[in-house]
């Protein structure tokens, strides 16, 4: 017996096939914890530092730590330098087509090592969230970015 991160899909049919209880990037989840994190930022102030990534070294708030969850939330659905979205994963079609590349779907759940939009395609309730983290990220935005 073994137990392995699955980062996408499970390799097992033993949990209903997929992982989205195991590891992948599920939006309450992270929503929630970006929330906490900065309702502890206001109570304990810059003094509560985490690394961010965890051992780095690289000490920050709590609400910095927020705003790099959101970051990489947000990530997801923006265009990277190259022009790809991590949400259409290797779909080329998705990524060049211009009837495509703007029709950017909410999924239920995404792959925790590349961002890919995995489970339901069209979950725009707790997804949807991402609007949120824009407008907060817009307001508060730290380190240089946008």
């Amino acid at each position: 017996f073994s137990i392995r991160y699955e980062p996408g899909e499970s390799s097992s049919g033993v949990f209903g096939g997929n992982s989205n209880w195991r590891g992948p990037i599920w939006f309450p989840m992270n929503f929630l914890l970006i929330e906490a994190l900065q309702k502890y930022h206001h109570y304990a102030g810059d003094a509560l530092t985490v690394d961010v990534p965890t051992g780095s070294g690289n000490a920050v708030s709590l609400w910095d730590a927020s705003h790099e969850i959101a970051h990489r939330l947000i990530a997801i659905f923006v265009r990277d330098a190259s022009g790809r979205r991590a949400v259409f994963g290797a779909n080329d079609r998705l990524q060049s087509d211009p009837h495509f590349r703007d029709c950017v779907p909410f999924y239920e759940y995404f792959h925790g090592d590349t961002g890919e939009g995995v489970g339901a395609s069209h979950q725009t309730g707790w997804t949807a969230l991402v609007a949120k983290l824009v407008a907060q990220c817009g307001e508060y935005c730290t380190n240089g970015r946008s």
